[in-house]
C-alpha cells in the first residue's frame, strides 16, 4: 500500500505509520492538529533588530531569506522562528543575538559582515553562515530544514481507543550515548499533537496510565510530510472491588496492593473503586479492610477492560509476606536521557538553537 511505512516492532509494540507528503493535505494537517512549539517566545514582528547591533553610520542591506522542508519543496509559510547571530562571541562567551523574526519568510536589515542565521521549525532546525557584502544586492537566501512532522496516538489491544488524558509520549534520539542513555528530544507529548522534527529515526516511549503499561518503538520521520503513527498497547483498565458477595456493593475504606506473579508491587490505592491500567499478564489483588486481608489472583488481557471482585470469604489465614509491610511505590526512574526541569531563558543563545542540543522547550511545533 503506497505511503505505508514498514511496521516497527519493539518490546511488544506494534506501530502503524502512515506518511503524508507535504502538499496541501499535509500542510492542512499541520494546521488542524494541536502543535507543540519548542522555540522561545519572540516578538511577533517581521524582523526584530537588537538595539546597538549595527555599527554607527553603517549602511544597512536588506537580506531576504526563506526556508523549505525539502530542497524541492515550497517555502514554509508559517511556524518558523529566525535568529541572526554575530559570529564573534561576547564577553559572556555567547554569540550575541543580532535580529530575530517569527512567521514565514523574513527580511532583515543588516550591516555588511558575516552572520550565523538559524531557523527553527518546532524541534527541527538548521544554521548557516550568511555574508552581507559592502555593496550590491544579496540574492535571496534559501535554507533547507530537511524536516517533517510526527503525530502519535495509541490503542489498547487491537482497536480499543484510549482516552487522551491517559496517554503520554516521550521522544528520544535513536542513538545510544556512551552512558547507555538516549538524548531526550521532548517529553510529555499528548496524543494527536504534531511534533516538528528533523528527518530521521526516533525512539518513542508511550505510557498508558501511570502503573506499568509502557511501550517503546522506533519510528522514521520523513522530510516534507507528516508521519502518523499509532502504537498498540498490550494493556487494559481494571477496576477493583471488595464485596461480601458476587455483584455486591463495594466496601469502603479498603487499602489495595496489586502484585505481579513474581510478588512485586506495581500499584497501591485506598479506595472503594480503584482503577488502574495494567500491562497484560497475571497479578494478585490484595485488599485490606479492618485488619483483615483478602486476596484474589486475576489475569489482564490486552484491550479487555474489566472489574475484579475480591470476595470477603477469600480471607487469608495469615498476612502474606509480600503484604506484611507497607508497600510503597518506588519512585520511577527517569526515562533514558530524560532531563530535570530547568528554567528557560527569555531569549535562546546560539548554542541552544543548534540541532542536537540537549535543551528542552515548552512545546515542539
Amino acid at each position: 500500500m503506497p505511503g505505508i511505512l514498514p511496521f516497527a516492532r519493539m518490546a511488544l509494540a506494534l506501530v502503524l505509520a502512515a506518511w503524508l507528503p507535504f502538499g496541501a493535505s499535509a500542510q492542512d494537517a499541520f494546521k488542524e492538529f494541536k502543535q507543540l512549539d519548542t522555540t522561545a517566545k519572540m516578538p511577533k514582528l517581521n524582523a526584530f533588530i537588537a538595539p546597538g547591533s549595527a555599527p554607527q553610520g553603517a549602511a544597512l542591506h536588506e537580506v531576504e531569506i526563506e526556508a523549505k522542508l525539502t530542497a524541492d519543496g515550497q517555502p514554509v509559510e508559517d511556524g518558523l522562528s529566525w535568529y541572526v547571530f554575530s559570529p564573534i562571541a561576547g564577553a559572556d562567551g555567547k554569540l550575541p543575538l543580532v535580529a530575530s523574526a517569527r512567521g514565514g519568510s523574513a527580511a532583515f536589515q543588516l550591516a555588511p559582515g558575516d552572520y550565523l542565521v538559524n531557523v527553527s521549525f518546532g524541534r527541527a532546525g538548521v544554521t548557516r553562515k550568511v555574508s552581507v557584502p559592502d555593496s550590491g544586492k544579496l540574492d535571496k537566501q534559501v535554507m533547507v530544514l530537511d524536516a517533517g512532522g510526527l503525530l502519535l496516538n495509541a490503542v489498547s489491544g487491537s482497536d480499543v481507543r484510549i482516552r487522551p488524558d491517559q496517554l503520554r509520549f516521550s521522544i528520544y534520539s535513536s542513538e545510544v550515548r556512551d552512558d547507555g542513555e538516549r538524548g531526550l528530544v521532548t517529553a510529555d507529548v499528548s496524543p494527536n499533537t504534531v511534533v516538528r522534527l528533523n528527518a530521521g529515526t526516533y525512539h518513542i516511549v508511550s505510557e498508558y496510565g501511570d502503573v506499568n503499561a509502557v511501550i517503546r518503538a522506533d519510528i522514521q520521520v520523513e522530510a516534507g510530510g507528516l508521519t502518523e503513527a499509532t502504537i498498540q498497547h498490550r494493556a487494559a483498565q481494571i477496576t477493583f472491588k471488595l464485596v461480601s458477595e458476587a455483584g455486591g456493593e463495594a466496601i469502603a475504606d479498603t487499602a489495595w496492593s496489586i502484585l505481579t506473579a513474581a510478588g512485586d508491587s506495581v500499584g497501591e490505592s485506598v479506595s472503594a473503586f480503584p482503577t488502574m491500567v495494567l500491562a497484560e499478564g497475571e497479578y494478585s489483588a490484595v485488599a485490606r479492610n479492618k485488619d483483615k486481608i483478602y486476596q484474589r489472583d486475576f489475569k489482564v488481557q490486552a484491550g479487555k477492560n474489566s472489574d475484579v471482585e475480591v470476595l470477603m470469604k477469600n480471607e487469608q489465614p495469615q498476612e502474606p509476606a509480600s503484604a506484611a509491610t507497607t508497600l510503597q511505590q518506588e519512585p520511577q526512574p527517569s526515562a533514558a536521557g530524560e532531563p530535570q526541569s530547568s528554567a528557560q531563558a527569555p531569549l535562546p543563545s546560539y548554542e541552544q538553537l543548534l540541532p542536537g542540543s540537549s535543551t528542552t522547550g515548552a512545546d515542539t511545533d
